[in-house]
């Protein structure tokens, strides 16, 4: 069977269709959920982080500063792998629920250094004129210095989000019927194109989403950057 007729037989099958959207469901399950787990628990580590140094701070900023050293420093596969067999390794307990902690803790961690980043970017002169107008600190920093801070991280959250996106396809290592799993399921054939041609729809399936991703992302920056304008 060569390329276009595995092709076809792929398009026009409901069994490979039905594979192929069961696993694109999990993907974009896995990808939304962990990635708003990610933006909360990015968004508390970035304060604590940032927050002043007092005696009430110093092991929240520590526990919070080796999170990030630990998640950033080492491989995604081996927290999932470690997540899986080691941590939720209880029998019955949803893989699909542990990959969703796996990458939100994963994404946390990235997310909350781009939080960071975009805080101490906005200059400290906005802070200072709060200040000076009798606003208390935290009422700066949430209506003076976030509001400029969100511009600033809005692309470097889109390609964090991106790249979660398609690390979720490593889910299949550890069983959960993914994107992936599903072609590679579909592509069992012992042939080039019987394994080729789901792989390729899988691959336009992840752009597909990242584009859609970029698109929203690019639209939220046209419409701060009017906002400017005005």
């Amino acid at each position: 069977m060569n390329f276009f007729d595995k092709l076809i037989e792929l398009f026009s099958s409901a069994k490979y269709m039905e594979s192929m959207f069961k696993g694109l469901g999990a993907t974009v399950l896995i990808s939304a959920a962990a990635a708003v787990l990610g933006l909360i628990l990015g968004t508390i580590v970035a304060f604590v982080t940032i927050a002043k140094d007092s005696r009430a701070m110093k092991l929240p900023k520590l526990l919070c500063n080796i999170y990030i050293t630990v998640i950033r420093g080492t491989p995604m596969a081996l927290q999932l792998f470690i997540m899986v067999y080691i941590i939720f390794a209880i029998k019955g307990f949803p893989e699909m629920i542990t990959a969703i902690l796996a990458f939100g803790i994963n994404s946390g961690a990235y997310v909350a250094e781009n939080i960071r980043a975009g805080i101490l970017s906005v200059d400290i002169g906005q802070t200072e004129a709060g200040r000076a107008l009798g606003l208390p600190g935290r009422t700066t920093m949430l209506r003076i210095v976030v509001p400029q801070a969100i511009k600033n991280v809005i692309p470097a959250i889109g390609n964090e989000l991106i790249a979660l996106i398609k690390e979720t396809s490593i889910v299949s290592m550890v069983s959960v019927y993914d994107l992936t799993m599903a072609a590679k399921d579909i592509g069992s054939g012992k042939n080039l194109a019987s394994y080729l041609v789901p792989m390729l729809v899988a691959a336009l399936f992840y752009l597909v989403i990242v584009y859609l991703l970029t698109f929203v992302i690019k639209m939220i920056e046209r419409r701060l950057r009017a906002g400017d304008k005005r």
